[in-house]
């Protein structure tokens, strides 16, 4: 957490920032995205204890979901994509798959973020038809590039990480993977220049 008593902009509309303003704000944005790991895990942990009327809580499911991503295979930001799959859950009730993504996105290979972007639909397969709602939505993809890989995502990943007795690794064990994959973004608008101030404070 910042100390109070760090430097801080004296402008009151950002017309009036100026260089010194602006040097206080990128001093500060260092430490401050340091900790985005440790935010995202505690986050994450507040779907521990909701249900939502599934068989296991939100945390045991997406913990499942990576563990089985995990066992099969995949590589480190993939898992950590199924970790995070539905960690919109907690505000976004309307849109979970998007503030997943959103958050994701920085740090992931387009392939991935579009398979997390538009999870909720291909799963919508198994249960769309019971809400008077289309099942098959993700047809609408079925040429997209990403439309293989997402499929798999559902079947052998997401849909079955509701087993109260399957195989469920403790968040602890992803924790270093996510702290790997958010360590340095891939993209961002402000990519480079804070990059260049980073290799300024090396």
């Amino acid at each position: 957490m910042e100390n109070n008593n760090s430097p801080r902009a004296t402008f009151t509309h950002m017309e009036q920032g100026s260089a010194e303003d602006w040097k206080c704000i990128a001093d500060a944005f260092g430490p401050f995205a340091q900790g985005l790991a440790d935010r995202v895990i505690a986050h994450l942990k507040l779907l521990e204890g909701d249900f939502g009327g599934f068989p296991v809580d939100r945390l045991t499911h997406c913990l499942q979901t990576a563990t089985l991503a995990h066992r099969d295979g995949k590589d480190e930001e993939y898992v950590i994509c199924a970790l995070l799959h539905d960690i919109g859950d907690t505000l976004g009730s309307y849109n979970h798959a998007d503030v997943a993504a959103v958050i994701l996105e920085p740090f992931v290979s387009e392939a991935n973020h579009w398979m997390i972007k538009h999870h909720a639909i291909f799963q919508g397969y198994y249960f769309f038809h019971y809400l008077g709602m289309d099942r098959n939505l993700r047809d609408n993809y079925r040429e997209h590039r990403y439309f293989a890989q997402t499929l798999e995502f559902i079947q052998k990943y997401d849909a079955p990480a509701f087993d109260a007795e399957g195989e469920t690794l403790p968040l602890a064990f992803f924790e270093p993977m996510l702290k790997r994959v958010f360590e340095k973004p891939k993209k961002s608008l402000y990519k480079q220049a804070f990059e260049e101030k980073a290799e300024e404070m090396a």
